[in-house]
């Protein structure tokens, strides 16, 4: 690809989408004498002593090469190729290549709800803004779609590209977070035996402590090593299994709502029923009554 950059108008249809892209680009760098390239607007330029900050989100996938990053909020990291850079509004910050090998960088810089959203909740935080993803040609492709479809600016192309971007941020999660156990395959297998038997015995009085037996694992460590590695507690994990095994037998048949409830262990249907309506919001009549009318 050649070097390419472009800051794009937001229109306030944009910024009610809840995910807006402000600029994009792709950067080959061969000489780090010359970082950042010129021609950029202010406040975007800088160079690594005095650094720069932003009113902005921005992700940096350095693809080739090798460099150096800070931030007020991490301190110095060093930079390899297939690491991502998140960039925070208001968080003090520089990076640069490497001598002599310089990188090639992919960068799209955006704003908007909910990119507040993902940081307010702890997806992404400054103190980490450095994520080891590895060079992904499915991750390259994406910036590159962003990066084409600037280049025309087509109706509604900021919708389509914050999707896009919704995809990147999807991804460079769920590589983080499987990174977190790629080295300990120990978790991961129990893990795994662990949803396994809770999917094959979920018409049966199956509970977390009893799998956390069979597995030969403390209940308190088992629930803490499957939340971390699902999000979700195991008796939360149990009882979505539950209620989704429930929705198919209401939509499939005709069967009493009581019969339901016992056949997938609940205590009474008043149980069933009240639990049903919390996770889907209708009461498994209702449920039953919409699927059909549908």
């Amino acid at each position: 690809m050649e070097n390419y950059y472009k800051y794009l108008p937001v229109s306030k249809e944009d910024e009610l989408w809840g995910l807006h892209i402000l600029n994009t680009g792709f950067t080959r760098i061969e000489n780090p004498n010359s970082y950042p390239s010129k021609g950029h607007p202010q406040p975007y330029g800088f160079d690594w002593k005095t650094g720069r900050i932003l009113q902005e989100y921005q992700l940096i996938y350095i693809t080739r090469g090798e460099g150096m990053f800070e931030s007020k909020a991490a301190g110095k990291r060093t930079i390899s190729a297939g690491d991502i850079i998140f960039l925070f509004p208001g968080d003090k910050h520089s990076y640069k290549p490497a001598h002599p090998s310089g990188w090639n960088e992919y960068w799209v810089g955006f704003n908007g709800q909910i990119a507040e959203n993902q940081v307010k909740t702890g997806f992404f935080i400054p103190p980490e803004p450095v994520i080891s993803i590895g060079v992904k040609p499915e991750i390259i492709k994406l910036f590159e779609i962003i990066i084409d479809q600037t280049k025309t600016e087509k109706p509604a192309y900021q919708q389509y590209i914050s999707g896009v971007l919704m995809h990147i941020l999807g991804s460079v999660y769920s590589l983080q977070k499987q990174s977190t156990y790629a080295l300990d395959d120990h978790i991961s297998k129990l893990v795994i035996q662990a949803t396994l038997l809770f999917r094959s015995n979920i018409n049966r009085d199956v509970s977390p402590e009893s799998v956390a037996r069979e597995l030969g694992i403390g209940y308190s460590l088992f629930r803490k090593t499957f939340k971390n590695y699902t999000g979700l507690a195991p008796g939360q994990y149990l009882i979505q299994l539950k209620i989704e095994k429930a929705k198919q037998l209401l939509g499939d048949s005709t069967r009493p709502i009581k019969e339901i409830a016992y056949e997938l262990n609940f205590d009474s249907v008043f149980y069933f029923s009240k639990l049903f309506k919390q996770k889907t919001g209708l009461s498994p009549q209702l449920y039953r009554n919409q699927t059909k009318s549908s």
